[in-house]
């Protein structure tokens, strides 16, 4: 199995999630982008929208479900989202495309299986999620306020995970947004600090949690080099911290 992030912060979210084989099945994690970005994106990734086989909205919120609809309906893809999520967009028709995820219901695409989890985060009925194929898991974890015991208990024996690093307590203290933006991001229904995103890497640290994704930084309020030392600090030399940035993502890491 392998995965790429397309892109993460706050004008945009997508992970492309591949299982190995003859016949890769292809689940695309949020697309927060206009659809001829994100086909341009995809290209990037040497895939076209076609190679898609579903797609699951973490979110309602528009960096993350961006033209999950258009992209469905254009190319046929199934797409999965909570019944929260789907009330959130006003419900639309969507031809028969619509699967509805919920809180660890394990669902599976041809090899690859997806158990979504719930998350706290100010949307209708947010989900993250793991994927595995085999022995091989991956996290995918962004837009959360903090980390319940639930939320660790589906991170558990992850090879990899893309990881919320929003922001850096004191940039954000200190920084020109006005204070109600500064309590809705620092909350516990926000997005979390480099210091709370490296508790929850400490707890997920094993010997086989070969890769950690710093996903969803904010421009403002932080900076690749405070996430890299503030893993760095709770991660051994066999974990490699990569930044997902929000032009280019990430390139394809292999579990």
């Amino acid at each position: 199995m392998r995965f790429k992030n397309l892109g993460s912060g706050s004008t945009g979210n997508a992970t492309v999630v591949e299982t190995s084989g003859t016949t890769p099945t292809r689940l695309l994690v949020d697309c927060g982008f206009g659809l001829r970005q994100l086909t341009e994106r995809l290209a990037h990734a040497q895939l076209a929208p076609t190679d898609i086989d579903a797609i699951f909205i973490t979110h309602e919120h528009g960096d993350h479900i961006g033209c999950a609809a258009a992209l469905a309906l254009k190319f046929s893809i199934p797409v999965w989202m909570s019944q929260g999520t789907y009330e959130a967009i006003f419900s639309p028709d969507l031809k028969g495309l619509l699967r509805l995820a919920k809180d660890a219901e394990v669902f599976c695409l041809n090899d690859l299986q997806v158990t979504p989890f719930t998350v706290p985060h100010d949307a209708r009925e947010p989900l993250q999620l793991t994927c595995s194929q085999g022995l091989h898991k991956l996290g995918v974890l962004t837009d959360l306020g903090h980390a319940t015991a639930h939320v660790a208990r589906h991170l558990e024996h992850c090879n990899a995970i893309v990881l919320e690093c929003n922001h850096d307590t004191e940039l954000l203290d200190n920084s020109v947004y006005p204070a109600f933006l500064k309590k809705r991001v620092g909350g516990a229904y926000g997005h979390l600090s480099n210091t709370a995103a490296a508790d929850i890497a400490a707890n997920c640290q094993h010997a086989d949690l070969y890769h950690v994704v710093a996903a969803h930084l904010s421009q403002e309020n932080n900076r690749p080099e405070l996430v890299r030392d503030c893993l760095g600090q709770v991660l051994g030399l066999n974990t490699d911290i990569t930044i997902a940035t929000a032009t280019d993502g990430c390139s394809w890491t292999r579990l």
